[in-house]
Parts: structure tokens; C-alpha cells; sequence
């Protein structure tokens, strides 16, 4: 018997595990306290207590229905930091006690030649969203906001002990996010000027990012109110593009950009902010669709891009990257009573630059 009694309790036939957790129940109404059940830890399942989840702009988009019918009841969460409780009897990769982390992946077919070249992400069979999809036993997967979570072992990474958990949780959502196409691109190295376009919750994660590669960044924003907190980041410069003299002054100026806001914008305007072989990459998912004129790509061989997460190989290279770096996200810790307060917030843009849920106030 295990001591998370006043955590989860047991169920009958399958042992069941019973944890609290905060769940969205419609697209209308505010998310609220509930439980839900976890799966028993298979032979490569690995139990984790979740100590901190991530916010993400994500969660709320789906559970308000922005990106399709969510399968309700439904408990967000893809930005997980915890510990082990458990492991299954063929694990090899974890064991309680370990700091761990999970992402936005819980599994994927692993057969094909995306997952064999560690891009799961780009699985061909569609990866399994950590919540709103099937589980392989044939379950909805239900987040983060709650105390456990049951994982196969090949999802779920280590977080050195150079990152404290807080801010270690937003890493495996935005960290990630921003960290695969500045190295796919070759921020710093092939790509010296880079800009990122927004400071929130990505793109904070961004600078940092880019900074630590080597890159000599700036920050394009609508307006200068974030201007300190982008140049204390590790920007160099910060432009507001509220200023319709940004676009005309800083043409040519940038080798890759990274488009970090999830609202409808001027493609071609952002494009001709690119030098010869320059990329615009897009890492935010607005629901409008974005245009683009080709002539905008065909001067000066211009390139326009898009990056989904990474694999789980990546997301360990960066996890280590910010602990070798010093690096984790700018959080606010709040307690789940304020998650709905967070939502609203974070719409608003009033977070600098993470919320991240105390799952012990669960």
C-alpha cells in the first residue's frame, strides 16, 4: 500500500487511482476543482507527484473550443514538474525520487520515420496530446492541473538539478517551443541577428534562449511598456511595431525571426525585415489563417516557416542547455484557486510571463 493516501485513493479491478485535479466541464463555464482517474503503472509507466504545472495559452484555447471540441470533462495541463512516485518493472530510465518532467506528448506510434528520427512530434500517425486524447488504455488523457499522472517512461525527461521545478515547468511547453527552431535555424551560429516577435510566454523564453545561443537579439513588440524586461533578458535592442517607422528602419536588418504571437499580422511587412536567406519562423498558432505574398519570399530568397514543440530527445538537449545556461522561466506561483483568474489574465496579457500552478493546493 502506498503513503499518497490523502492524494488518491483505490479503486477495485484495476486499481484505479482516484487524484484531485481542476477540470474544464464546458467551452462556457470556469474550470473547477473535480477528480480524475489514472490508469495503474504498467511495465513501463512511471508514476509521477506533480509539484508545479505550467499555464499555457494552449489550454485555454481548447478548452474554450478555439481549436475544435474538447472532450469534456477535461483537465489542461501540458507543462508538468514533479517527482517519481513509481516505476514500472521494466523502467530503465527513471527511478523514484527523480525530478521529471512531461510535455505536451504522452505517446506516439514510435514506429515511424519521424519518431525514429526523434521528432515524435511529427509522428505520422498523430502524436497523444498529454490531455484531450486517447490513452492507450482507451481513456481521454486528462493534464496537468492535478496531483499525479501515470506516463511511459520514453515521454518523460529528466530536469537537472540546475533548473528549480517552478520554473522548470513552463520549459516543457514554451521552452521547447522556441528552443527547437532556434536550433533547427541556427540561432547564433549560421543566423547571428535574430528578432522574436512578442515578449510573453514564449517569447521571453525566446530571448533567453537566443541570448545563450550566442545570437544578437531583438525584441519586436507592440509597444516599449516591456522594453526593461526584454533588454534585462539578454536583448540587445527592442522595437515597438506599433511605430510605423520600425518596419520602414529596420528593413533587411534580421536573419531569422521568430514569430512568438498567437494573433493575425502582416506577413509581408515582417518578411521584409529579413536579410538575403533570412527565415521568418512561426511558433504561434493564431485561429485566422495568415497570408502571404510571394514576392515577399522571392525577394532576397526569403523563407517562411513553421515549428511545432520538439521530440523528446531535443526537450532533454534543452532542459540541459538551461541548466548549463543558468536559464528557467519568469513564473508567478499561484494555488488552483486562482487558475480561472489566471485564464483571464493571461488574455488580458497581465503575466510576466508564466502562471504556474502549487499542485499541492489541489
Amino acid at each position: 500500500m502506498y503513503s499518497y493516501a490523502q492524494h488518491f485513493t483505490w479503486g477495485t479491478g484495476d486499481l484505479v487511482l482516484t487524484v484531485n485535479a481542476y477540470a474544464a466541464t464546458s467551452a462556457t463555464e470556469p474550470l473547477v476543482p473535480t477528480t480524475v482517474d489514472r490508469r495503474d503503472v504498467g511495465p513501463h509507466d512511471v508514476l509521477i507527484e506533480i509539484k508545479y504545472a505550467g499555464i499555457c495559452h494552449s489550454d485555454i484555447h481548447t478548452v474554450r473550443n478555439e481549436w475544435g471540441e474538447a472532450p469534456f470533462p477535461l483537465t489542461p495541463g501540458h507543462e508538468i514538474a514533479g517527482v517519481v512516485s513509481e516505476v514500472g518493472p521494466e523502467v530503465t530510465r527513471h527511478k523514484v525520487g527523480d525530478r521529471v518532467g512531461v510535455g505536451c506528448m504522452v505517446g506516439s506510434c514510435r514506429e515511424c520515420e519521424n519518431c525514429k528520427a526523434g521528432d515524435e512530434q511529427y509522428c505520422r500517425k498523430g502524436f497523444t496530446g498529454t490531455y484531450g486524447a486517447t490513452d492507450v488504455d482507451g481513456t481521454t488523457t486528462q493534464g496537468g492541473y492535478s496531483t499525479h499522472v501515470v506516463v511511459a517512461e520514453d515521454f518523460v525527461v529528466r530536469i537537472p538539478e540546475g533548473v528549480d521545478l517552478p520554473e522548470a515547468a513552463p520549459l516543457l511547453c514554451a521552452g521547447i517551443t522556441t528552443y527547437s527552431p532556434l536550433r533547427h535555424w541556427g540561432a547564433g551560429t549560421d543566423r547571428k541577428r535574430v528578432a522574436v516577435v512578442g515578449l510573453g510566454g514564449l517569447g521571453h523564453m525566446a530571448v533567453k534562449l537566443a541570448a545563450a545561443m550566442g545570437a544578437e537579439v531583438t525584441v519586436l513588440s507592440q509597444s516599449l511598456k516591456k522594453q526593461d524586461d526584454g533588454l534585462r533578458l539578454g536583448a540587445k535592442h527592442y522595437y515597438a511595431t506599433g511605430d510605423a517607422g520600425t518596419f520602414e528602419s529596420l528593413a533587411g536588418s534580421f536573419d531569422l525571426i521568430i514569430n512568438t504571437v498567437s494573433a493575425k499580422l502582416d506577413v509581408d511587412a515582417y518578411l521584409g525585415l529579413l536579410a538575403v536567406d533570412g527565415a521568418l519562423v512561426n511558433v504561434g498558432a493564431p485561429a485566422e489563417p495568415l497570408s502571404v505574398n510571394a514576392f515577399s519570399l522571392l525577394t532576397d530568397r526569403r523563407s517562411f516557416g513553421g515549428s511545432m514543440i520538439g521530440g523528446i530527445r531535443e526537450t532533454q538537449e534543452m532542459l540541459d542547455f538551461c541548466a548549463e545556461h543558468h536559464l528557467g522561466a519568469e513564473v508567478e506561483v499561484i494555488p488552483a484557486d486562482k487558475i480561472n483568474e489566471a485564464y483571464e489574465r493571461v488574455l488580458a496579457s497581465d503575466v510576466r510571463y508564466r502562471f504556474v500552478i502549487d499542485t499541492s493546493t489541489l
